[in-house]
């Protein structure tokens, strides 16, 4: 690959592209830029990962070079091909694609144990055959040395016997653990003679009953690494920490060696990234699987109504740091609204109703209305609404008591219908047993359609509306935060996180009146309710009952917050 041209690059953001910036400046790698995006095939791909997928991919395409996709299929006890397929779904519904670069380091175990024996006999590795509970015990601490296993002293021939025959099937899970022969009292814990190998008589979802020993995954990563000939191999800060060992394994090997680079993983407010947790939450029946629209998953995105543009977006402007810190979700919501600003036709639901009676217009009468499909995008064009005697409105937009700043319909009060009349409210009906309010009777003025009355007068409020005779009946998905507190990271250890998850983080609304071009919403299409929110429709949705799913509200917190702090002075 030749070095690509980087005169029309833009100058380094962080701290990533400067480091690659040097590698091609220096020569080192021969002026390639190589990156892989390395998930385990045990869950389903959440927001976090989508961090990182924009980083190896955006990292390659910027520098004309490459990024695999790497499978790190070293634990068959919970991969499958399910996860697999849904990743790899997820992955070019951001818009990314890895051409014929998709990798699995089970592919790769005939070579990694060939390395663990050359580890062997070049006295770098042993059989233990001590329990992982006494293994552990005699690690050590930070300030404690690690004891020597007994079995550390093993013959090279004793080891390789042992090894092989392990990999026959010999013994029973547990009875023996292949581990480097480090040093037991390395200030690093990981360098501590670290396991390698571990039985599991378990059948992999791709090699089939082939192996009854499985690499543990910081022997296989760095190795995988090594032979795809990656050079940047970006990784969350967690596995800083695993770095000595990945240099370890590489220089002792003797193999081509890749450059690990850490930044800080995303952590997003009212939000959990831990799979074990995600993964209860779903086992549990807390959520509806892992595609519910509350869910951090990109497939709970997507059906929420998350576009992969937001979500890029989201991402640049999040950066990477060598610091862990806290992402407001507003951001990811504003960058979504940006996105659907542009994007999605205008239409008109109701959430709450509220009947209105026209008395003076005509019974019977049906006028079809110019509506605007975008006003941020004229090419959109228009549609037509159909407006009768009998329409609903939002309950919320009536008040028979309004307070000073109230603007919109009260007794004797005149509103803009949106694309429509004036109307003035002139009587309240109400529920003879309860003293609810379920009915107005209000009249309009003709000569107001589209537009201001001709002698001058202004209202102070517009109000969406549905024609009852015309209206579809829907049902509205509306979700908020899974969880009530800000920080996840916050809950103390010796108390159970569940306690923290938002009993309404969804709201179902059913029988709520929109408009009748709804009937042609596709699953998938995404829509702004004038006034509410941003909508998606749900798979479940039929040409009778469509469902809408909230993606995020009209109220932009984010810009809020920017405001704020430009106020107080801060960046």
């Amino acid at each position: 690959m030749t070095e690509p041209d980087m005169r029309d690059k833009p100058a380094s953001t962080d701290f990533i592209r400067q480091r690659i910036l040097e590698d091609l400046k220096s020569g080192r790698f021969g002026g390639r830029v190589h990156t892989r995006f390395p998930p385990e095939p045990n869950g389903y791909l959440h927001i976090g990962h989508a961090k990182s997928i924009c980083l190896n991919f955006g990292v390659a395409e910027e520098f004309g070079g490459l990024c695999n996709l790497r499978f790190d299929d070293t634990d068959p006890t919970k991969e499958s091909r399910e996860f697999v397929e849904a990743i790899k779904e997820d992955i070019r519904w951001l818009g990314f694609d890895w051409g014929d670069r998709e990798y699995y380091a089970s592919d790769y175990f005939e070579q990694l144990y060939e390395w663990a024996v050359q580890l062997i006999k070049a006295g770098k590795a042993y059989v233990d055959s001590q329990s992982l509970e006494e293994i552990r015990q005699n690690r050590g601490t930070i300030t404690e040395p690690g004891k020597e296993s007994p079995y550390r002293n093993r013959s090279v021939e004793e080891n390789l016997d042992l090894f092989e025959r392990m990999r026959k099937g010999e013994f029973p899970d547990g009875a023996h653990v292949l581990r480097a022969k480090i040093d037991m009292a390395s200030k690093h814990l990981i360098l501590r003679d670290p396991i390698m190998y571990r039985i599991r008589h378990v059948r992999h979802y791709r090699q089939g009953d082939k192996w009854c020993i499985y690499p543990m995954y910081d022997f296989a990563h760095g190795q995988s690494d090594s032979i795809e000939r990656i050079t940047h191999s970006l990784c969350t800060l967690e596995f800083e920490n695993n770095r000595p060992l990945y240099d370890w394994y590489l220089d002792q090997l003797g193999i081509y060696h890749p450059q690990q680079i850490e930044f800080a993983r995303l952590n997003l407010t009212y939000t959990v990234m831990s799979k074990r947790r995600l993964a209860a939450l779903v086992e549990e029946g807390l959520v509806d699987g892992w595609d519910d629209p509350r869910m951090p998953t990109l497939r709970g995105l997507r059906r929420r109504g998350y576009t992969p543009e937001a979500i890029r977006n989201f991402c640049a402007r999040i950066g990477v740091t060598k610091y862990d810190a806290l992402t407001d979700i507003a951001l990811l919501e504003h960058c979504l609204r940006e996105d659907l600003n542009k994007r999605a036709p205008r239409v008109m639901a109701v959430l709450h109703p509220l009947r209105v009676v026209i008395e003076n217009y005509p019974e019977g009468q049906v006028e079809e209305l110019e509506a605007i499909n975008n006003p941020e995008d004229p090419s959109a064009g228009t549609r037509k609404v159909p407006f009768s005697r009998v329409l609903y409105i939002e309950r919320e937009d009536f008040m028979e008591e309004p307070p000073k700043k109230f603007y919109r319909l009260a007794p004797g009060r005149e509103v803009r219908l949106r694309y429509a009349y004036f109307i003035r409210c002139t009587d309240v009906v109400k529920d003879a047993r309860t003293g609810e309010v379920v009915e107005l009777r209000c009249t309009y003025d003709p000569a107001t359609r589209g537009g201001d009355a001709p002698d001058g007068r202004k209202v102070k409020a517009t109000i969406h509306w549905v024609s009852a005779a015309h209206a579809l009946s829907a049902e509205v998905r509306l979700y908020d935060h899974l969880f009530t507190i800000r920080d996840t990271g916050d809950i103390p250890e010796d108390e159970d996180w569940r306690n923290y998850l938002n009993p309404n983080s969804r709201q179902i609304l059913k029988n709520c009146p929109v408009e009748p071009s709804l009937r042609a919403a596709k699953p998938g299409a995404h829509y702004q309710f004038e006034r509410i929110g941003y909508f998606c429709v749900d798979p479940d949705s039929t040409a009778e009952t469509p469902v809408f799913n909230r993606a995020v509200t009209l109220r932009d917190t984010w810009a809020k917050i920017q405001k704020q702090m430009q106020a107080s002075g801060g960046a």
